[in-house]
């Protein structure tokens, strides 16, 4: 009889075999890096909280498309809502770590970053159940200021971050470095999994999700994709937040424009284009697929 099992991620480069990786960054509406120079952290709690709500629409999302994901998670969160991060992981979803608060990683010291990382992953340890081995810095705010972030999460036990843009931008990024899965740590099989972004008439694009697939047309963020699968035989890291599945949020009046029109814009449709993302591409959990980037660089 013919052995039927799937081809190997190894040798796969037929983009419907490739593994591509689904996460979401559990945070309210408020605590978006767009909006931090204008709400304060003192208001968090006396502002309207929607995130529980929303990620269990996710959940909904992800089981009607049967997707299994990672829900990178502030200890903020996790320390109000423990009754959520026990209904992520009995729905078959990985629990990873996303910081305390949302502070960006380039703000904090060595010490009070691993600080921030010893009390949220504590937190999200105790309510869930699960043992977290991945982490993804608010914002994408691993970069060139912050050598040694790294360096402290391989010591604390991580298998794998997802905290690099390696892009241009006017909010986060950090061009010029790997595009694909990277050993940052001499020495160490922890590994830096940067969020997808494809090579276009010699520029480095975003293409993993948030702000760009919900703001332009599906047709090019699926184009993106096949590309980048086609060019480079890797599967993608996609994100987004659930406050970006909920048109009815408080809008923020006193926030720049910029940051108005890029945290507002498509709500309504976003859901309807996860679902279409869902059904093109093959998607499973950020771990998954951070142990087959090792094995390659085995």
């Amino acid at each position: 009889m013919q052995d039927a099992r799937p081809e190997s991620f190894a040798t796969a480069r037929k983009v419907d075999a490739l593994l591509n990786a689904m996460s979401v960054d559990i945070e309210d509406w408020f605590q978006v890096g767009a909006f931090e120079s204008v709400i304060d952290r003192a208001d968090w709690d006396r502002l309207e909280h929607r995130v529980e709500r929303n990620t269990h629409a996710v959940l909904s999302l992800f089981d009607e498309a049967g997707i299994k994901a990672t829900f990178f998670i502030l200890g903020w969160v996790a320390e109000r809502y423990p009754a959520l991060m026990r209904q992520i992981v009995a729905a078959g979803h990985e629990i990873a770590n996303h910081g305390y608060d949302h502070a960006r990683v380039h703000t904090l010291s060595p010490d009070r970053f691993r600080a921030d990382l010893d009390r949220s992953r504590k937190i999200l340890e105790d309510t869930s159940g699960q043992k977290v081995i991945g982490y993804r810095a608010p914002s994408f705010s691993i970069d060139q200021r912050t050598p040694w972030a790294h360096e402290i999460l391989a010591e604390l036990g991580y298998a794998y971050s997802s905290s690099v843009a390696p892009i241009h931008h006017d909010h986060y990024g950090w061009a010029g470095s790997p595009r694909f899965a990277w050993k940052p740590v001499a020495q160490s099989d922890f590994i830096e999994l940067p969020v997808t972004t494809v090579k276009l008439g010699g520029r480095t694009l975003a293409a993993g999700g948030g702000g760009f697939f919900r703001l332009l047309p599906y047709m090019l963020y699926q184009q993106s994709m096949r590309k980048m699968q086609r060019d480079d035989g890797h599967g993608a890291i996609f994100y987004f937040h659930p406050w970006e599945i909920d048109p009815e949020q408080p809008r923020v009046k006193n926030a720049p424009i910029r940051s108005k029109i890029r945290h507002y814009t498509n709500l309504k449709v976003m859901r309807a284009k996860l679902l279409r993302a869902g059904q093109d591409f093959n998607w499973g959990r950020v771990d998954e697929l951070a142990a087959l980037e090792a094995g390659l660089m085995q």
